[in-house]
């Protein structure tokens, strides 16, 4: 069966002799590198699942996405942008050091999972970090 998703990476014209390597992991994840200067960039583009989809689908997205993560080494830069389809909710709770506080709602299964990836490898889920309009926080 093909893929019925597909994730991209728009880049600006100017970077693109930057580029040292870009891979379509499957449709619902892929990364480019990027080396500028002596910073090496890992973006990352993910389109995690909706709900209703069976758990063996999203353990497999999980798996994916830890797998690019891993492949990273300590000395090159992460940045992962993507519809995780989950709410991590108001409260930071045990997740202080990746969720910056200014979220609306209540956590889900979904949000979970992306604070405890956040957190096993250091990120922090930056659009929770400022303030925003509260006509920005809810998005549905």
């Amino acid at each position: 069966m093909r893929g019925k998703n597909g994730v991209s990476i728009l880049v600006d014209r100017d970077l693109r002799e930057s580029m040292v390597e870009v891979r379509r992991v499957n449709d619902r994840l892929m990364f480019i590198k990027l080396v500028i200067g002596v910073c090496t960039l890992n973006v990352v583009s993910a389109y995690a699942l909706q709900a209703g989809l069976d758990q063996e689908v999203k353990r497999r997205f999980w798996e994916g996405l830890n797998e690019i993560a891993h492949s990273i080494p300590p000395t090159e830069r992460l940045l992962i942008g993507g519809d995780f389809n989950g709410h991590i909710g108001a409260a930071a709770g045990r997740y202080g050091e990746v969720h910056g506080g200014f979220v609306l709602g209540d956590r889900n299964g979904g949000g979970t999972s992306l604070l405890d990836f956040a957190k096993a490898f250091e990120l922090v889920i930056a659009n929770s970090t400022f303030p925003k309009r509260e006509e920005h926080l809810v998005t549905f």
